[in-house]
């Protein structure tokens, strides 16, 4: 690991927030996901269009 000197702690916390929001940002994209395809499959199955 290099050396940060006196800027460690901004550096690893800049790291650690960025990475600490793209996995938020993951988390909430696949939990909409999951709930806008039960909403779909909702709509389609009361208009009975099933695929499968």
């Amino acid at each position: 690991m290099p050396d940060l000197g006196k800027y460690a702690f901004a550096v690893l916390a800049s790291y650690g927030s960025g990475l600490g929001l793209l996995i938020a940002l993951v988390v909430a994209t696949v939990l909409r996901g999951r709930k806008v395809r039960q909403r779909l499959e909702a709509i389609e199955k009361r208009q009975g269009r099933t695929n499968g």
